[in-house]
């Protein structure tokens, strides 16, 4: 457990906090993200929502020199996309948005795949099965279990439906950092790695895509693609694992369900 902050009661239910607002957040733009739009837009409105109505902090801006509040990831983009006014939204494009929010003094971290008008079959079905993906390593997590049963998880199931895993970029521990310990790797072997325990706060956000796991960064320095410009698809939550299983603390309304 080196360097593993385990969350008190306390503690979680400020992080607890600041993911409901996070949900929030996503819900404000579902009735947003239209095509036509760009990138940028999809920023300004989370970042007025988030410092305005929420009274948060978009914790992302400003870390490591980011200079926005959200990634957008389009079509072949894997992760870290860089929200652009000359970015406009088409029919056709799958979308990632990548958000985190600090609420006295804790983090949350979520992102959601949106399709915009109407999507290719192959599309649909890449962003449908990384959502199953996701959930399939959050219902590995509960006391006792390790991180490899998570990884395992998903990459056992991407692998069926014929994608591959990217695996440079991983979940993390979260709470008053961003990035915390551990790494929460989304491919691996069962019954490997740290035994998970109540209290940890992790991200689980796998990454897949159609073609090749091979990615490349633009010259940006931030936006990550895949290297054979084949479609890739992200979703996140931020989970805590609990004494009898597993929290999701960016649960959103239409996920209660689950």
């Amino acid at each position: 457990m080196s360097g593993v902050q385990l969350k008190t009661a306390d503690e979680l239910a400020l992080q607890r906090e600041a993911g409901r607002l996070l949900a929030r957040v996503f819900a404000m733009l579902d009735t947003k993200i239209v095509a036509g739009m760009s990138t940028l837009q999809i920023n300004e409105l989370a970042e007025r929502y988030i410092v305005d109505e929420l009274q948060a902090r978009p914790a992302s801006k400003g870390q490591y020199g980011f200079a926005y509040v959200l990634n957008t990831s389009v079509n072949d983009v894997v992760c870290h996309g860089v929200p652009s006014s000359t970015q406009l939204l088409k029919d056709g494009d799958i979308v990632n948005v990548d958000i985190t929010l600090e609420k006295n003094g804790f983090i949350a971290d979520s992102s959601k795949m949106y399709g915009i008008g109407e999507l290719s079959y192959l599309a649909r079905q890449l962003v449908d099965d990384c959502y199953q993906a996701l959930w399939l390593g959050i219902n590995a997590v509960k006391p006792g279990a390790r991180l490899g049963d998570i990884g395992f998880a998903i990459e056992q199931f991407a692998n069926s439906k014929g994608y591959s895993v990217v695996r440079e970029y991983c979940g993390h521990g979260i709470g008053r950092e961003m990035h915390e310990e551990p790494q929460v790797l989304h491919y691996g072997k069962a019954g490997s790695g740290m035994q998970l325990k109540p209290g940890m706060v992790f991200t689980i956000e796998p990454m897949l895509n159609q073609g090749s796991a091979k990615t490349k960064t633009k010259k940006d320095g931030w936006t990550v693609v895949t290297r054979d410009k084949k479609l890739s698809a992200q979703w996140e939550h931020t989970v805590a694992v609990t004494e009898t299983g597993v929290e999701v603390l960016t649960l959103r309304e239409e996920e209660a369900q689950r």
